[in-house]
């Protein structure tokens, strides 16, 4: 695999155009309030443009007549991709099939061998490998994909105010399950790999070190246990979205009060 290559895969994707940090920071901590998400995700979902998908990908369901044909239909794609953490896969119905149906509990299966742990966690979710449509048309299912679908819409809307929201969002909702991630999960899930590597200022061109040259940068530098504490994730989030709008000419002073 190239360098260029490796950057694209591991170092991140693309965000909003950048704010000044202080703005920043501001707009992160308004969408991280109590209620801010709940009350936002319900007017996402008011929203013709929200409501056109959804109403797209249950049609796209009904009438797939097996798995891959579903999982390659973009109305399914564009909803279910993005609902299970997977927006940047939406152009990639060929590996969404292969990680999506295969076994996660299997060590040998595609979801399990993929370096990027959001696929095993979808594999998990949908369990595809053993309900087939069976899951794609379970109402519990299909209700939890619109919910996380109309939850990254709300979070992607974020960007709009400063760079790296969505990303801090789904940051912080992640260490709220209060399970510590590993520096290999970390390394694993691209959007934490943003976060992370990003609040440490660690450079994109760790992505073609070898794993555990870039385990060990991270866990040289950020104790990962302490993150189950909400006050650490949060500190860390607002971090990665202060160093995301870095062009401000007041960004080092004020990062510096982050530690």
């Amino acid at each position: 695999m190239s360098g260029s290559i490796a950057l694209a895969l591991l170092g991140g994707g693309g965000t909003s155009a950048t704010t000044d940090s202080a703005a920043a920071l501001t707009a992160l901590r308004r969408a991280s309030a109590a209620g801010a998400q709940a009350k936002g995700v319900e007017a996402k979902a008011k929203e013709a443009s929200v409501k056109l998908a959804l109403t797209r990908f249950t049609e796209g369901i009904s009438r797939a007549k097996d798995v891959e044909t579903a999982l390659r239909d973009p109305r399914v794609s564009a909803v279910l991709l993005p609902a299970l953490g997977l927006p940047d896969a939406v152009d990639s119905p060929g590996l969404a099939v292969r990680a999506l149906t295969s076994n996660p509990a299997d060590p040998k299966s595609v979801a399990a061998r993929l370096s990027d742990t959001r696929w095993k966690a979808a594999a998990a979710t949908l369990k595809l490998s053993s309900r087939g449509m069976d899951a794609l048309r379970d109402p519990a299912i299909q209700k939890k994909l619109i919910e996380g679908y109309t939850s990254y819409q709300w979070r992607v809307s974020k960007d709009e105010e400063a760079a790296g929201i969505s990303d801090a969002l789904y940051f912080e909702q992640r260490m709220a399950t209060g399970k510590a991630p590993s520096a290999y999960e970390v390394l694993g899930d691209a959007v934490l790999r943003r976060v992370v590597t990003g609040a440490l200022g660690l450079p994109q061109s760790l992505a073609i070190q070898e794993v555990s040259t870039q385990a060990r940068a991270i866990t040289s530098r950020l104790d990962l246990s302490k993150l189950t504490d909400p006050k650490q994730a949060a500190k860390l989030a607002e971090r990665y979205v202060m160093a995301a709008n870095s062009a401000g000419s007041g960004s080092s002073s004020l990062l510096s009060l982050f530690g």
